[in-house]
């Protein structure tokens, strides 16, 4: 983030309200503490929200849009959704917008909005989704039927840079609908607010530039001044009104107070549009927020109007909006896509170039400036102190005052996730990896450096509580983005492999109570997927011995063992390491396919399967007998040991064959065959025989296989399972769609959908599999169809399942469902969306539906695969 091109990139949040950094209330509430009907009067502490918006990489400077319908009772500034009380399914957006393209520079990037033309219907849309039960589909936006007959504005907002600090603005907005409609168009600069509480009383301003210093026509500019960025100005071609105020709360219309910190408040330029209110705004033309105040009375049926901006360090001139304008424009589009062509294969289809480009510009415009500090936020600031209730020492987030972020980060949503969380942001680096390695590298090695880490080793998982435990993905993320970086970066893996071994040995310690090498984990990212809170406190005296946290650590061994390996070649210091982590792999081997604690074994011989253990208090430890992705997890400790070891790892080989004359019972995950004229060597969690069993399921339509991947619960659990733990009855059965349960908010469900990363995790270790087993190894897919395929073949299929979610089918794309975004009409078939899990009979996209995050690894499957490590090494 270094380079001059990345200061100002889509940094800006679409939605900072109800965020806990935001929360001040003594009950913890953070969608109650700060709501959206308070998010156009009050001012934010530690970001700002939107719409299509940019900012510096600090956050100092922000520029967005803010729209009008002559209907709507608040000015449209920032994206609207339910919060997690008011949606029957949890928190949802309601709007409808899209990441149309961007560069890893952010020298070119368009972002999309859809605004009806009526009153936008907020009332409605919290009433009737608070009426609905959990067995009913969302309300959305496209259903009041508001958007009928195409009654609304496309706003495409387009930044060109013409250098690192100057950049082209142009805003279009687009009559989709049959009639002659209103629009008020108010593009708007601010200075973060960081004057108000206590810490730095500076105050930035921004003025209106006028005669002499404004010495040319035909534009309205202003002038930014701020102690960090220096002076900034903002033209704005044509007549517009110039309006300022103060990005300052307005206390007295939200809390009753006698008065405001200043006479022009954050609200000031919506209550003079919107109301006609002229002292809301500063006559004096200077303020902390500006807005140059277009104004088209009557865009008539299918025609568009086009605003231009130039925000830059210099002035004004009669140059601004001239030829050089235009010409940014045409060369960073030109740019864009001969990049693009670079980047995506030109040889696959139209339909998915499209796919991958918009994933791609998903996760770049994904790109959002986190700032956060536990321990300011804990104590408070003078001029706005933390609760009583914060300084607990059970607060959220009490044991991570080390925390202390002000970077630019990959979130997975700018609505439902407007922060990070860990093990989302590790499948990012994929995709990312393709467009831009260099990002990719720097969020892997962010979540380890000292201010994002536990001193303990942990990772941060996520905002609401950075102590609960994400799957420990990074190595394998570390690895791959390495790969696809041409494996040249060794420093960036030394970094990141010096760092994880604290990550490792806080799983060690944390995580295997008893010593047994026999895993918990908590919810591990996978909300409901148990028949209880897997992350709440047990009865005492029980615990849960878990099959993915055990898989997930064996899976953490190899990629490990495998980095250090690959570092071993340059650096012999790294050989015995390279032991430990084999060693390690072989111990939790082991345990699982053997005995746990209670000499029970996680996998169940009858049902060929592996299941949670539940241990209790009188000695018993019974099967948690729902097959879900639980149970398929062990799939992922797979790692193929690379023949020259023999003659490059020395410590390695004589540990191996003092392994195999001393402890023979430890060996069996180590297969090993002779093919293609060579002897291939494969650590496996599983052995082909059981591996077979998983995979029987696995590939059985009536279970985990569904047209579009595997689904996270097996089909056969329609009949609910039920059971008893500390004298209370839980139960699970298959969910394929939303979320009917409010465990974890009932955000998201793991009770049959088909989620994208631990598909994508399962297809890449089939094809370890498969190059290892060829052709001596084949199962039947779909299960009992007599059709018989190998493990790349069968990876192969679990992709393409995936892929198949965004191929139109008769022109629609299975994921967009029965949502408005299925229609036939082109103005929304141009726009694919990302969701975050996907109905795992149907494939239509449920949950947040702007996850272009891990949902992005569609354009990591739609290119063609990359080659083979170029040194001819071994590794794929």
């Amino acid at each position: 983030m270094a380079s001059p091109w990345r200061l100002w990139g889509p940094y800006v949040s679409g939605r900072q309200w109800g965020t806990v950094r935001e929360d001040y209330s003594e009950n913890g509430d953070a969608w109650s503490s700060f709501p959206f009907d308070q998010a156009h009067a009050r001012a934010y502490r530690w970001g700002e929200d939107g719409l299509g918006g940019i900012s510096d990489r600090f956050g100092f400077l922000n520029f967005s849009v803010a729209l009008w319908n002559h209907r709507d009772p608040i000015l449209k500034e920032r994206l609207f959704g339910l919060t997690n009380n008011e949606g029957n399914h949890g928190e949802d957006a309601k709007e409808y917008w899209w990441a149309v393209d961007g560069t890893p520079t952010h020298s070119w990037m368009q972002w999309l909005y859809r605004y009806p033309q009526a009153e936008y219907p907020y009332q409605r849309l919290r009433d009737e989704n608070r009426r609905r039960g959990r067995q009913e589909r969302e309300y959305e936006l496209g259903d009041t039927g508001i958007l009928d007959e195409d009654r609304f504005f496309d706003v495409q907002m387009t930044y060109a840079k013409a250098g690192p600090e100057d950049l082209c603005i142009t805003i279009t907005a687009t009559n989709h609908g049959p009639e002659a409609a209103p629009l008020d168009i108010l593009p708007q600069i601010w200075l973060r607010n960081t004057w108000a509480w206590g810490r730095d009383r500076r105050r930035p301003t921004i003025s209106q530039l006028q005669p002499p210093t404004l010495t040319v026509g035909g534009l309205e500019a202003v002038e930014v001044e701020q102690g960090f960025l220096g002076h900034y100005f903002l033209a704005a071609e044509g007549s517009p009104d110039v309006l300022f105020c103060e990005n300052e709360t307005n206390a007295v219309a939200l809390f009753g107070a006698s008065q405001n910190p200043a006479p022009f408040t954050k609200d000031g330029v919506n209550n003079r549009v919107i109301k006609g209110d002229k002292k809301a705004v500063n006559p004096a033309l200077e303020g902390t927020k500006a807005a140059f105040w277009y104004r088209f009375p009557s865009i008539p049926a299918g025609e568009s109007v086009e605003v231009k901006l130039r925000l830059s360090t210099s002035s004004p001139t009669k140059a601004t909006f001239g030829e050089s304008f235009a010409a940014t424009n045409s060369d960073r589009l030109a740019e864009a896509d001969d990049f693009y062509e670079g980047v995506i294969n030109q040889q696959i289809s139209v339909a998915d170039r499209h796919v991958a480009r918009r994933a791609y510009a998903g996760l770049l415009w994904g790109k959002q400036l986190y700032r956060y500090d536990v321990d300011q936020w804990m104590k408070g600031d003078p001029n706005a102190p933390a609760p009583a209730s914060r300084r607990n020492h059970d607060a959220r987030n009490a044991h991570w005052t080390q925390m202390s972020l002000a970077d630019i980060i990959s979130m997975p949503d700018e609505w439902e996730y407007p922060w990070f969380a860990a093990w989302d942001l590790a499948f990012h680096t994929i995709p990312l990896a393709h467009v831009d390695p260099a990002f990719a590298k720097e969020q892997l090695v962010l979540m380890c450096r000292e201010w994002s880490m536990h001193p303990n080793g942990q990772l941060p998982a996520y905002e609401w509580e950075f102590g609960d435990v994400n799957p420990p993905v990074h190595a394998w993320a570390a690895w791959h983005v390495y790969r696809i970086d041409g494996y040249r970066d060794r420093e960036f893996l030394v970094r990141v492999f010096t760092k994880l071994l604290l990550n490792f040995a806080w799983w060690v310690n944390r995580k295997d109570s008893n010593g047994s090498n026999i895993f918990e984990g908590g919810f591990l990212g996978m909300d409901n997927i148990g028949l209880f809170n897997r992350s709440a406190p047990l009865p005492p005296g029980f615990r849960l011995e878990q099959s993915d946290a055990t898989s997930w650590m064996a899976f953490y061994c190899q990629q490990m063992f495998k980095i250090a390996l690959e570092l071993s070649r340059y650096d012999k210091s790294w050989d015995d390491v390279a032991t430990k982590f084999l060693e390690h792999f072989l111990s939790i081997a082991q345990a699982m396919n053997t005995f746990g604690s209670r000499n029970i074994s996680l996998w169940h011989e009858e049902d060929g399967f592996f299941y949670d253990v539940l241990v209790q208090p009188d000695g018993t430890a019974p099967h948690m007998r729902v097959r879900s992705m639980v149970g398929l997890l062990p799939i992922l400790g797979a790692t193929e040991v690379p023949a020259w070891i023999t003659e490059d790892c020395p410590d390695v080989t004589a540990r191996l064959r003092w392994l195999q004359r001393r402890r023979p019972e430890l060996m069996g995950p180590l297969l090993s065959r002779t093919g293609d004229g060579s002897r291939k060597m494969l650590l496996s969690l599983v052995d082909p025989e059981r591996l077979r069993r998983i995979l029987e399921r696995m590939f059985d339509t009536e279970e985990f296989l569904s047209p579009f991947g595997i689904r996270s619960l097996s089909a056969a659990a329609k009949d609910v399972v039920t059971a008893e733990i500390g004298g209370q009855q839980v139960s699970i059965g298959y969910e394929p769609g939303e979320s009917q349960t409010a465990m974890f908010g009932g955000n998201s469900n793991w009770r049959g959908p088909v989620w994208f990363p631990v598909n994508v995790l399962l297809a890449d270790k089939l094809r370890t599999y498969g190059r290892h087993f060829g052709d001596s190894f084949q199962i039947e897919i779909p299960t009992g169809s007599g059709n018989l395929k190998n493990l790349v073949q069968a990876a192969d299929i679990v992709d393409g399942g995936l892929t198949a979610l965004f191929r139109p089918v008769d022109g629609r794309r299975p994921a967009d469902g029965k949502r408005i975004e299925s229609s036939d009409n082109p103005l929304w078939q141009d726009h694919p969306t990302f969701s975050e899990y996907f109905d795992g009979d149907t494939g239509e996209g449920l949950g947040a539906t702007h996850q272009t995050g891990w949902t992005a690894l569609v354009a990591h499957l739609v290119n063609p695969r990359l080659p083979p490590d170029p040194r001819s090494r071994g590794w794929a």
